[in-house]
């Protein structure tokens, strides 16, 4: 191959983001350019070359065929194979193009399946279900003759008030660790290549301000941020995006000791290195380390980045940087490499090989659908049943207490797009196109729609109150009125996704402090002053401060962001038809203010009388409750004392103790009291869902290795230290009513990518009453 021919397979083109927003080069369908990215709109130009230009020495990626527009899959297919001919026809050597699209919450595209946001599937913990979910995902990708998803974010959350907290998998490592493995094994099952992102510290930015500084030393990202990539890339993720960060003043895309040393010779990744959109030129433009895209792409070929997404904005100067000697040879090869590998492993070299546009997909089956549903219901946390929930014994309009009256205020009560985050094709691309008839492309029924389904038998009003975002309080008055002449009153309050300040969460939407957003405190504060007893349930992508709102009401619950089957999920849980399961996956703050801490702190950070703000949370990592009792006993640890290569096993039995069948989380945590740096007060090593009926109990058996307690050492070395270490088990991680401690024993052992990075957990047969 020539210089250009290896350079072309670094490159990529998204035909569907010119600057005039056509789909197609010869399609006539166009988009409003109101919700357009600032990235976009600062580099569509530059790449808006035709198809043919770009791939006239070859092309290494498509840029989301389906997900630009609202086009049917027999439309998207038709487009991905009609680019995949004219790539195939512009070259010499006539190789096709791999085909990715984002697929953070389904498919991101027009009919597509759409599940709960991340932030909810880490309020499952069940990998088990993100894992189904995200195989439904690649198998509906496969159908569709796309390649390479962009999922799963390995994000560990930081501060709350980060825009794409609803992306995320929470606030933990290990919890995003085992989640997002399952969500690449999911995926990768089909032949997709799932993309971990956004590879790193992208979510410790300062004051959780989109693409903002990261103030991080090495020792805590490879301690805190790194370890969830690390897991994925053991389980065989395909890909890694790099993110738009600079940590200690390092942009990632330039960072070779992050994209090479650790990623590609510590941990072994053998996959593609892609950048994250316009990323590339971001060195240039924003981070001010190089003059121009020539070198740009030179610093960022060097560091070990093979593909520039999603246009070849920098890499198209590739060519003359080679033959002018500014950038070795070698390195074109070694990404050319790469990326061919990567085509080969996908079928994408074979002889004969033709893309084949499906014409029928159903991309929002029964099977999906059920899926959707499972994840939603399980992931709705009941944070106070109070006095209201579940909701039982109606009267219908006939009998003896005459009609029950249900007020159903807030914003988020009936607009489906509330249930779905800023990834969900319809907060991310139809507001592109204000002027398209069909809706959704799918059917969303809003929590109303549901709830009178769920209660047939009442008298159900409705009032909005406010919007999610601005000042307009003109409804206030109707809600409270509603409010006044119900029996009950459940409020729907929290967020709606979008992107870059037209939502309230998502990409480019940070806010200042944890309040409902808009006037939707003010609705709830009035609502709750009629004396009606108030059921509050937060529909959001972040967690609220609710310090004010809990001790007045009448029920409490949160759900994340819990897409197409949200509305039916969040009424079963009201009624009780539907045992809440989730945990928290992040913390609900007390105050909006003060920037409540995420859980994972040193002593330093907790609670104390030390400072005059107080940062413990109302709600903490891990909590749920049930409508049903559980009780944890016959708690033990096998060995007192390990060497500091060995194993210990912890044992306790949970037992429903309710008269309903209910879910506990077990949650498993280990503390080091003293260690040669400072570390967390304690930390998630191990977790396991536990199903049981009235009456049973199932003895739960975690094995721990000594590799679970390793540090980051001031040297930067990952050590496991002897000394004493805490064993605490519970529900949460402030209740915590077993603990003991187990002593490693023998030298400091210095560990590396081959260690243990799971706590293995099983469950006993079950015992009945």
């Amino acid at each position: 191959m020539t210089v250009e021919e290896k350079a072309g397979q670094l490159g990529s083109r998204w035909v569907g983001n010119t600057p005039s927003g056509t789909v197609s080069e010869d399609s006539a369908s166009t988009a409003s350019t109101a919700s357009t990215a600032p990235m976009e709109q600062a580099f569509a130009a530059e790449a808006s070359v035709p198809l043919e230009e770009a791939a006239r020495h070859g092309l290494g990626h498509l840029t989301r065929v389906y997900g630009s527009a609202p086009v049917s899959p027999a439309q998207g297919a038709a487009e991905l194979a009609r680019q995949q001919r004219v790539v195939m026809g512009a070259s010499r050597f006539g190789l096709p193009a791999i085909a990715h699209e984002e697929c953070l919450t389904g498919v991101t595209t027009y009919g597509a399946t759409v599940y709960p946001a991340a932030i909810a599937w880490a309020a499952t913990f069940d990998p088990e279900l993100v894992g189904e979910m995200a195989a439904a995902i690649g198998r509906d990708l496969a159908a569709l003759g796309v390649h390479q998803g962009l999922s799963p974010l390995m994000d560990v959350v930081r501060d709350y008030r980060w825009g794409r907290v609803e992306e995320t998998l929470g606030e933990d490592p290990y919890l995003v660790a085992e989640l997002g493995t399952a969500y690449v094994r999911g995926l990768q099952n089909h032949g997709i290549i799932a993309t971990l992102k956004h590879f790193a510290g992208y979510s410790a930015s300062r004051t959780g301000r989109n693409h903002g500084p990261v103030s991080m030393g090495r020792r805590e990202l490879l301690d805190l941020i790194l370890p969830p990539f690390e897991a994925a890339v053991a389980a065989g993720a395909g890909s890694v995006m790099h993110s738009y960060s600079d940590v200690d003043a390092v942009p990632a895309g330039a960072d070779s000791w992050l994209l090479t040393e650790i990623l590609r010779e510590d941990w072994g990744f053998t996959g593609t290195l892609v950048s994250d959109y316009w990323a590339t030129p971001f060195l240039a433009g924003m981070h001010r380390i190089v003059e121009d895209y020539a070198g740009a792409a030179a610093v960022t070929l060097r560091a070990g980045v093979d593909v520039e997404l999603p246009d070849a904005v920098c890499f198209a100067h590739l060519p003359d940087l080679v033959h002018s000697k500014e950038v070795p040879e070698e390195l074109l090869d070694r990404a050319a490499r790469r990326v061919l590998t990567q085509k080969a492993e996908l079928g994408l070299l074979d002889e004969g090989w033709e893309p084949a546009p499906a014409s029928d997909v159903n991309l929002d089956p029964p099977g999906n659908r059920d899926i959707a549903r499972r994840i939603a219901e399980t992931s709705i946390v009941l944070l106070d049943p109070g006095t209201a929930l579940p909701i039982t014994g109606l009267n219908g309009p006939d009998g003896p207490d005459g009609p029950s009256r249900i007020a159903v205020v807030g914003p988020c009560a009936d607009d489906a797009r509330t249930f779905m985050g800023c990834y969900a094709f319809p907060n991310h691309v139809l507001p592109k196109f204000p002027g398209h008839e069909g809706g959704f492309g799918i059917p969303i029924p809003t929590a109303l729609d549901a709830l009178r389904a769920e209660f047939p038998q009442a008298q159900i009003v409705h009032e909005t109150g406010c919007q999610v975002m601005g000042d307009d309080a003109s409804g206030l008055e109707a809600a409270v009125a509603a409010a006044a002449g119900a029996d009950l009153v459940i409020a729907f309050v929290g967020d709606l996704a979008g992107m870059f300040g037209l939502g309230s969460s998502g990409e480019g939407c940070d806010v200042d402090d944890l309040r409902l957003p808009g006037r939707q405190h003010e609705l709830v504060t009035s609502v709750l002053a009629t004396g009606t007893p108030v059921v509050v349930v937060v529909v959001s992508g972040r967690p609220y401060a609710l310090g004010d709102v809990e001790p007045l009401a009448a029920g409490l619950v949160q759900a994340f962001m819990p897409g197409a089957e949200g509305g039916a999920a969040l009424a079963g849980v009201l009624s009780g038809r539907v045992e809440p399961g989730g945990r928290l996956p992040v913390q609900i703050p007390r105050r909006a203010g003060g920037q409540p801490y995420t859980y994972l702190q040193p002593p330093l950070g907790e609670p104390s009388s030390i400072s005059s703000v107080d940062v413990a949370p109302l709600y903490p990592f891990g909590y749920g409750r049930s409508y049903t009792a559980f009780g944890l006993e016959e708690f033990g640890i096998d060995r007192a004392e390990i060497p500091t290569d060995a194993a210990f096993e912890v044992r306790v039995v949970v037992h429903n103790s309710g008269d309903r069948p209910g879910t506990e989380v077990v949650q498993l945590y280990l503390t080091d009291p003293v260690a040669t740096v400072v570390r967390p007060v304690r930390w998630l090593a191990g977790f396991a869902r536990v199903r049981l009926e009235p009456g049973e109990s199932v003895p739960v058996t975690f094995t721990v290795h000594a590799d679970r307690t390793a540090l980051v050492g001031r040297d930067l070395a990952r050590v496991v230290e002897p000394g004493e270490i805490e064993v605490a088990v519970g529900t949460s991680s402030r209740d915590l009513p077993f603990t003991g401690t187990v002593r490693l024993t023998g030298e400091r052992r210095v560990v590396g990518h081959d260690r243990e990075l799971r706590t293995p957990v099983e469950l006993g047969s079950v015992r009945k009453a």
